[in-house]
């Protein structure tokens, strides 16, 4: 009982300094050069405050120190530190924008220094039940490839009031769920503690950040929230509460119109490291627009239903039978992608008179 009293004011706390903090950076966000004005990627019309997800960095990592300093838990320090540096550089883009080459060779180093810290994690088995495994350098090289595309394709799909904010939440939510469900001792490990916590912080600037947003995510909260749901994925997998495949279930929303929307723009011979806003959940808002608040809350709303009724009960399936998790992640992403193709995921938007261009 004690233990749930602390964990339950600790996420209040943490909820209420997000929001006390994205407030605080609302309004000031004009003195701080974090007023972000529409532009041909866009999917706002009017100047909007950016750089709200400082306030879950600020919470995030103030809660993840207490659980650091109450546990002995070295390596959550380490990766707090590691996620700080991507807040920073995050936050500094938002003021005034950083070259590319800036911003990813600071996403390289910050994830390699993650898989370090992180140390040994179980090999990925892929094939089925061919028994072919990756583990070493490769499974290396691999984890940071996909750690490097997570941070950056959670940064391309901050692009409308709320949908990153859900998806993050979601994860978080559901994973630690799911572990407590398959290993009950996982509720005394600071790393579930600290999925909630995460997850908290993000309501909390959520709060503010609900269509019709009053302020945006930036980089500093998109870049920093990425990060740790990757780093506490690996965690949970390290501990042997969840799998590789449970987690990529989870993120395949995110995963399959970020990639789906490349790839396509690759395919089309298009400069695909350029600004656009082709992706699906773009394309499907600016169908629903009718205003900026009806067409941003419906996809945000749509996104969290797929999360819940769709992709949530396959990776349930990646726990309770492991063996059948390859099948179950194809499963789950078969539909996903089609979908985006459908809707037009890395395609241009059409030409329309008097359309307006609209990033949230």
């Amino acid at each position: 009982m004690n233990l749930l009293v602390t964990l339950l004011a600790l996420l209040a706390t943490t909820a209420l300094l997000a929001w006390g903090v994205t407030a605080w950076v609302l309004r000031r966000a004009e003195a701080l050069r974090l007023v972000q004005m529409p532009n041909h990627r866009s999917s706002h019309d009017h100047p909007t405050s950016n750089g709200g997800g400082l306030g879950i960095a600020v919470a995030g990592s103030l809660a993840g120190i207490a659980l650091v300093l109450l546990s002995g838990w070295m390596v959550g320090g380490l990766l707090l530190g590691l996620a700080a540096v991507l807040a920073a550089v995050g936050l500094r883009d938002d003021m005034a924008h950083l070259p590319a080459r800036v911003r990813f060779g600071v996403q390289v180093v910050v994830c390699a220094g993650g898989l370090i810290a992180l140390g040994d994690l179980p090999a990925l088995a892929l094939g089925g039940g061919l028994g072919f495994q990756v583990t070493g350098w490769v499974l290396f090289g691999l984890l940071l490839l996909a750690g490097v595309w997570w941070i950056n394709l959670f940064n391309f799909m901050d692009g409308i009031d709320g949908i990153a904010g859900v998806q993050a939440v979601f994860m978080l939510l559901a994973g630690a769920v799911m572990a407590m469900w398959a290993v009950p001792e996982a509720i005394h490990s600071p790393v579930w503690m600290l999925m909630l916590c995460v997850a908290a912080a993000t309501v909390g600037f959520l709060l503010l950040n609900w269509p019709p947003a009053k302020i945006f995510m930036g980089d500093v909260g998109s870049t920093w929230l990425a990060f740790m749901v990757f780093v506490l994925a690996l965690l949970c997998v390290q501990a042997g509460w969840l799998s590789y495949a449970t987690w990529l279930v989870l993120a395949a929303v995110f995963v399959t119109d970020a990639s789906v929307t490349l790839l396509t723009r690759m395919l089309r011979g298009e400069r695909w490291y350029e600004a656009h806003r082709s992706h699906a959940y773009q394309h499907l808002s600016r169908r629903w627009k009718g205003d900026r608040k009806v067409g941003h809350r419906s996809v945000t709303l749509l996104v969290a239903a797929i999360n819940g009724l769709w992709l949530a009960p396959w990776a349930w399936a990646c726990v309770q039978w492991p063996a059948g998790s390859v099948a179950f992640v194809v499963a789950a992403y078969l539909p996903l992608v089609l979908a985006a193709l459908w809707l037009g995921a890395g395609r241009p938007e059409p030409c329309l008179p008097h359309d307006r261009r609209v990033r949230s």
